[in-house]
């Protein structure tokens, strides 16, 4: 099963603008790169919409977010990956998905380095 991740700022004009549209194996969490500071995430799989949060904000400046599923919601958390993050799928803004490979960041976040990798299977 895949699921359709749709995120939208709905801070850019009237009905928002897409911030990332991108198709994963169905999964309980993903992570997302330079999010906007709000955000509206609908997740669907081929028959009905699985989660969906509206307005999301993040707690803290991060360059990553985990966005879980939880009961029919989406729920956002800003982070720094940590060990348990690599191997996690990572949407980037416009809608490329890939698997975070790595991941290191200096202890006052003023700088980070890390890897994707992208694959794709007709």
């Amino acid at each position: 099963m895949a699921y359709t991740w749709e995120l939208r700022n709905p801070d850019g004009g009237m009905l928002g603008l897409e911030f990332a549209r991108g198709v994963s194996a169905a999964t309980d969490v993903i992570l997302a790169h330079s999010l906007p500071e709000r955000v509206d995430v609908e997740v669907r799989d081929d028959e009905r919409v699985v989660a969906k949060g509206e307005g999301l904000s993040g707690d803290e400046p991060t360059p990553m977010a985990r966005l879980w599923l939880r009961s029919g919601a989406v729920v956002r958390e800003s982070i720094w990956p940590e060990e348990e993050d690599i191997g996690r799928l990572v949407i980037l803004p416009g809608g490329e998905i890939g698997t975070l490979l790595s991941w290191w960041n200096a202890g006052d976040g003023s700088e980070w380095r890390w890897q994707v990798e992208f694959h794709n299977k007709q």
